[in-house]
């Protein structure tokens, strides 16, 4: 498939407001698409070069694709930064720069014809991530280069959105999987076409190879895809009750009992072993397993299984009086990339257990909760301190289960988790098979989308944060307040860090920001509000802690806003 083409179907769906008009969109493209380009087109559609799992990255900042722009097209750092000041849009300002240049992008008419293909796309942007070693930095930008040399304006745009993570063509997984069922499952029931790719993708993390799967095998094809070891899956999520007697109501089997297990301040943990071979993923599917050496060795210590995945939560612990961290503690270990022994010693983990997905090959998601557990318990030779059984009651009584609650808070835990005991596994939904109980006034986990620079002596300091919610709706960010307060100088620094390679466009001392950072924000209340997309405005918003264990689908979404509101 040719990239020109692919990007004609860019522009119609940023053009396009209506989820069913993109999903009609993407069906057509899909069908249209050769086979041997599908799942990357399936994966560029979405935003994505690798598929989320990947540990691959491209390593591409706004600095570095500015230096692109400029080996190419021959402009000015000054010119460039001018021009993404005035259309809002890195991408927008190669498009204008490319059009009005002598040199590179500029070469080509907008009517000319030329052979890049999407499949040319991606084998560059594989050779851009493989750049390692002395001099890969210039490496990636000279690639990069010549990639926008061979393309035109309009599809230079799109390359360089592609390249930085923004996209924004208002594409969630939802209408690719809705797509995928329509275009390749038309005999099918709608619901039942929708569910087998819904169910191919939890167990795949990679829209990609569900497009070429389904393509090539069909429905079969669907069926015979399993989870599989080092391919980490989303995590199961639970919704928020109010009240014990309100667990029991949702969750109690045919006996009235339900689970219930501790709910820990930490990093949630999945743990894929095959023989010696243990790697360790957060929830947001990204690969800790040189971080943690402790939680390797523990796993290789007290888990008797050749192959399994299993699931727990990592907490930190102080040293001296074992007296649990709260998890931005934690944090500092997640990114470290050097002095992994001292920082391990410093900020010592427990990785409690509280289910598994497959045991010597044999994927479990399907199995009920009560014969996960038992799977779990048999492989299990807990170790104090190391890898331990996460508390657990299965019980009938509300009673007793309060009691465990209770216990659970006077030990410094965050409060209990409550599950159905018949259920199964779900990937990645809030389904009602397990919900949490935490006794303090809900904050809410946001991603920042725009900033300002402060002044003062703050100067240099993304200082003043924009933090939005999740619309399912429209696959968007919808603000709900700017924040100001509750972070330390050092914290300061370490966010504008963060975000600073983030920045997709400017405008004055106001910047956006590639959706990518998840905070914890608390607020003294929710109010209606004009002032934001999301009719909603947070009063007194303050910084908690990072997420670095959250993906942008565990934002907060803007129905849980609504619902606070109403309630509080």
């Amino acid at each position: 498939m040719e990239y020109a083409a692919l990007v004609d179907v860019y522009d119609e769906l940023v053009e396009t407001q209506s989820n069913l008009e993109k999903t009609a969109i993407l069906a057509e493209t899909f069908d249209n698409a050769d086979k041997d380009s599908l799942g990357v087109v399936a994966r560029f559609c979405q935003g994505r070069i690798f598929p989320s799992w990947d540990t691959r990255d491209l390593g591409m900042s706004s600095s570095l694709v500015k230096r692109a722009i400029k080996k190419d097209t021959g402009a000015s750092e000054q010119t460039i930064d001018d021009t993404w000041r005035e259309t809002g849009d890195l991408g927008d300002a190669a498009e204008t720069l490319a059009s009005s240049s002598s040199q590179g992008l500029g070469q080509f008419d907008p009517e000319y014809s030329h052979s890049l293909t999407v499949q040319d796309v991606m084998d560059q942007f594989e050779a851009i991530e493989q750049a390692e070693g002395d001099g890969s930095i210039d490496q990636k930008v000279t690639k990069l280069a010549n990639l926008l040399a061979k393309s035109s304006p309009r599809e230079a745009k799109y390359l360089v959105r592609l390249a930085i993570g923004a996209m924004r063509l208002g594409v969630g997984e939802g209408t690719v999987r809705d797509a995928l069922a329509q275009t390749f499952l038309p005999e099918m029931d709608e619901d039942e076409a929708v569910a087998l790719v819904e169910h191919a993708y939890d167990v795949t993390n990679d829209f990609g190879l569900v497009a070429e799967t389904v393509a090539t095998e069909g429905i079969e094809g669907l069926q015979d895809l399993e989870i599989e070891l080092f391919r980490p899956i989303k995590v199961m999520l639970a919704q928020k009750i109010e009240s014990m007697d309100e667990g029991f109501e949702e969750l109690a089997d045919d006996d009235g009992e339900v689970a219930i297990e501790t709910k820990y301040d930490g990093m949630r943990t999945q743990i894929h072993k095959d023989g010696d071979d243990i790697r360790i993923f957060t929830r947001r599917l990204e690969e800790v397993t040189e971080q943690f050496p402790d939680i390797v060795a523990a796993v290789e210590e007290s888990i008797d299984a050749e192959t399994c995945i299993i699931e727990g939560e990592a907490v930190a612990y102080d040293p001296d009086d074992r007296s649990m961290v709260p998890f931005q503690e934690l944090s500092k270990r997640i990114k470290r990339k050097y002095d992994i022994e001292e920082v391990k010693e410093q900020i010592p983990v427990v990785t409690y257990l509280f289910d598994i997905i497959m045991l010597d090959g044999t994927t479990m998601i399907d199995e009920p909760l009560r014969d996960r557990l038992a799977a779990l318990e048999s492989i299990l030779e807990p170790r104090e301190w190391q890898l331990e059984r996460a508390a657990f009651l299965q019980t009938d009584d509300t009673e007793e289960a309060d009691h465990f609650y209770q216990q659970a808070l006077a030990n410094d835990h965050e409060g209990v988790m409550l599950k159905n005991l018949d259920a199964g596994y779900k990937p990645g939904s809030r389904v009602g098979y397990m919900v949490k109980l935490k006794p303090i006034m809900e904050t809410l986990d946001l991603v920042v989308t725009r900033a300002k620079w402060s002044e003062g002596r703050k100067s240099d300091w993304l200082g003043r944060l924009f933090v939005a919610c999740r619309d399912p709706a429209t696959d968007s960010f919808k603000e709900v307040g700017r924040m100001s307060t509750g972070y330390t100088d050092e914290q300061l620094a370490e966010l504008t860090e963060r975000l600073e390679p983030l920045i997709t466009e400017e405008d004055g001392r106001e910047v956006t920001l590639k959706p990518e950072v998840i905070l914890e924000v608390a607020y003294e209340e929710i109010q209606e509000s004009p002032k934001y997309d999301s009719g909603f405005a947070l009063r007194f918003p303050r910084f908690i802690q990072v997420r670095d264990d959250l993906a942008l689908d565990d934002v907060d979404s803007l129905t849980k806003v609504q619902n606070l509101f109403e309630t509080q």
